[in-house]
């Protein structure tokens, strides 16, 4: 590859590595495609998964609405209900009862409830609720969080705001001495998708803890650093064990208990709803309807048994993005063909794509969309940058190659990749053929130069016509005479034969167009007549000239002979062969011998024979 035709490639790679950087590292325009591939991915790992049997979830379900409407009335339910079911639950001794449900107000007009239920709660340490944390915008209208850190459980760090308020929904239908209490808050990418948790929210330096964080802290599982992680899906929808709420409560007021009475021994349990009705449905990468109540339960899953997620820095997806381009380029540069590079290209990318998946099966998230995407964009624009170059090449090699051959013996050449560089400095066996025609220079005198050109060009140009229809290669015009040669670049065994066939046909066209001057009166049509010599031999074929201007052409001894044969016509005969070409024709033609003759360069005399088509 020359080093013009080198420079789009390596502008094509340098804009398509600065692009994947730019995207990879910035922009993350194609951040939706990545995170569907990786969304997938994770689906199908998870559904190979199953949670940890120690989360259940007592669900609020269709089931529980229908069969506690009348003891209990609609949803919401008295406060004293989930006080029965405490006071229930705590004697089976779960490790801890997590309720994702928010008490935000008290129960104005049923306070003895919301008695019941507090009461319920007393000398309970392992009874956990949800916070939510609102708009940053109404913070001043807040609670102190110097005042309120230590029973909320939020963490003071060196940069905190002493006198910082924050605007928290917190239970107020639970009494604050009872406050275990932690953020619940979906954590949404930009493309609305929850991939995420929160462990803990900075607040003016101040750390509050999400639910989950809270409860693990407490039950001793380590908590990592960071604002968040990215969960670790097991299963599909209702993956984890749903008991029913209604189920356990209708139980726990039975003498004879029909459920195991540890069944909840040890047991996270998780009092929400997945309910549809309940509206409590997240997007995440298992499904778009997700029952909020189990996206809690996967974060205490994970802080549990330590096994969240891992997401590949963006360096990683960069390195590989700038390697996939740089091997594409080094094949490019090695002259690799599009289809060989586009069958390795795909299996590298689906070799990349399962080292992807298995990632995500062993807790790491390594995108690999962007990388392959533009690695592919560089293969196409370096396909299009050679399509072009070989397009260009090819109409040039046309445009060169009309010049002194037969359009359909172009096509053949072009279409096996024939370029200037590899038809030069070739030795071939050729026959060459001069044909000059006698007397021209008296012509010239008595004729306008207009009327001389015009003259020469329909000569030439039916000449030129028999010399390609017999596949030779047209050399040059040299004045009044016609160069031309067969056995290259179109190698072919009977190049003598080809050359003395042709020799014959213009004999015959000279002496039509000898007539046709005739029939118009011209004074030129008894005088003009041409000789022809040919001779066989070994010959330096190829391209030979400046850059802005090459000529095909053959040098060496066969072509000066050819030429003295040439000028050995006059008196003897209009065609003209030596015996080279006599024996490199076998017996095509009939030949009558015309005698020897000295030519100069030679110390032999040189024998020449007149060629005669085969009686029919």
């Amino acid at each position: 590859m020359r080093p013009a035709q080198k420079r789009p490639l390596h502008l094509a790679a340098a804009v398509v590595a600065a692009l994947a950087v730019l995207e990879i590292g910035f922009l993350h325009l194609l951040a939706p495609l990545e995170n569907r591939l990786l969304d997938f991915f994770v689906r199908t790992q998870a559904a190979k998964l199953t949670p940890d049997p120690d989360i259940v979830i007592l669900d609020i379900d269709e089931k529980s609405l229908a069969a506690m409407q009348q003891g209990a009335g609609s949803w919401p339910w008295p406060r004293s209900v989930h006080g029965e079911l405490v006071a229930g639950l705590a004697a089976q001794q779960p490790k801890a009862i997590v309720f994702d449900i928010l008490f935000a107000e008290p129960d104005r007009f049923r306070p003895e409830h919301d008695r019941a239920f507090n009461d319920a709660l007393e000398g309970l340490a392992n009874v956990y609720f949800p916070m939510a944390r609102l708009a940053p915008a109404d913070d001043p209208k807040g609670v102190p969080l110097a005042q309120v850190a230590e029973p909320l459980g939020i963490r003071k760090t060196t940069r905190a705001d002493l006198d910082a308020r924050v605007m928290l929904l917190v239970p107020s239908a639970i009494d604050s001495k009872h406050w275990r209490l932690g953020l619940i808050d979906f954590l949404e990418d930009p493309d609305g998708v929850g991939r995420r948790y929160h462990l803990r929210r900075d607040a003016y330096g101040w750390e509050i803890p999400s639910l989950p964080a809270r409860v693990a802290q407490d039950l001793g599982y380590a908590v990592p650093d960071g604002e968040s992680i990215v969960l670790a899906w097991r299963g599909g929808v209702g993956a984890f064990r749903h008991v029913p709420y209604g189920d356990v409560y209708f139980d726990l007021g039975r003498r004879e208990r029909q459920r195991p009475r540890d069944e909840f021994r040890g047991k996270i349990v998780i009092v929400g709803t997945a309910a549809s009705g309940m509206h409590d449905l997240r997007v995440t990468p298992i499904a778009s309807l997700y029952p909020g109540v189990e996206v809690i339960a996967t974060a205490l899953d994970n802080l549990k048994n330590q096994r969240w997620m891992i997401r590949a820095p963006d360096a990683v997806p960069i390195v590989l993005a700038l390697a996939l381009i740089g091997l594409l380029f080094l094949a490019l540069r090695r002259r690799w063909n599009a289809a060989r590079l586009a069958g390795t290209l795909a299996g590298v990318s689906a070799v990349l794509l399962w080292a992807s998946y298995g990632a995500v099966g062993r807790g790491s998230l390594v995108p690999v969309f962007a990388p392959l995407a533009f690695a592919w964009a560089f293969f196409f624009a370096a396909s299009l940058i050679e399509y072009l170059r070989e397009k260009r090449t090819r109409e040039q090699a046309v445009t060169l190659f009309s010049r002194f051959l037969n359009p359909q013996v172009v096509s053949q050449l072009v279409d096996k990749g024939a370029t200037p560089e590899s038809l030069s400095g070739q030795e071939k066996e050729v026959t060459v053929l001069f044909s000059d025609i006698r007397g021209f220079t008296a012509h010239s005198e008595t004729h306008s130069p207009q009327e001389i050109v015009a003259l020469l060009n329909r000569y030439f140009s039916r000449q030129v016509e028999v010399i390609f229809r017999h596949g030779g290669t047209l050399d040059k015009f040299i004045g009044d005479c016609i160069m031309a040669f067969w056995g290259a670049p179109v190698e072919r065994p009977d190049h003598a034969r080809a050359a003395v066939a042709a020799a014959l046909e213009m004999t015959q066209v000279l002496e039509a167009f000898r007539r046709e001057l005739a029939a118009q009166g011209s004074d030129i049509a008894e005088t003009f007549d041409v000789g022809i010599g040919l001779h066989s031999g070994r010959a330096v074929v190829g391209f030979i000239g400046a850059e802005q201007k090459l000529d095909y052409t053959a040098i060496g001894d066969t072509v000066n002979l050819a030429s003295r044969i040439e000028g050995l016509t006059k008196g003897v005969s209009r065609v003209l062969v030596s015996r080279d070409t006599v024996e490199a024709c076998g017996s095509a033609f009939d030949f009558a011998p015309r005698g020897s003759y000295k030519v100069k360069g030679r110390t032999q005399e040189v024998e020449l024979f007149e060629p005669a088509p085969k009686p029919a």
